[in-house]
């Protein structure tokens, strides 16, 4: 026996969520780049699984590197502040490397 029924109440609908938008400068000297992602300070605190979207700028150059993430992690206090991490998500081969650069310091 089996029965089926058309959902008229919506609630499995596709939902549009907008988030804020945040422009964040920092300094070399306040990020460290890992192989896979990224850890930061922050004065403000990041939700934890939430995707952002940035671009890396080596300050030796001005190549820039367009990266989407998710927040992993986000320690700290609203007195001391916040580190956060962050892991990259679906990085091209050229971003791959760019990034490993990065990472090593070579850039």
């Amino acid at each position: 026996m089996s029965t089926s029924k058309l959902d008229t109440s919506g609630v499995f609908q596709p939902l549009e969520v907008v988030g804020e938008k945040i422009k964040l400068t920092l300094s070399h000297h306040s990020v460290r780049i890992r192989k896979n992602g990224i850890e930061f300070s922050s004065l403000k605190a990041f939700p934890v699984w939430k995707e952002m979207s940035l671009d890396l700028v080596s300050p030796s150059s001005t190549h820039k590197v367009h990266c989407t993430g998710v927040v992993v992690a986000c320690d700290g206090n609203r007195h001391m502040g916040y580190t956060v991490s962050m892991v990259f998500m679906s990085l091209s081969q050229q971003a791959q490397e760019c990034l490993d650069q990065l990472a090593l310091g070579r850039l």
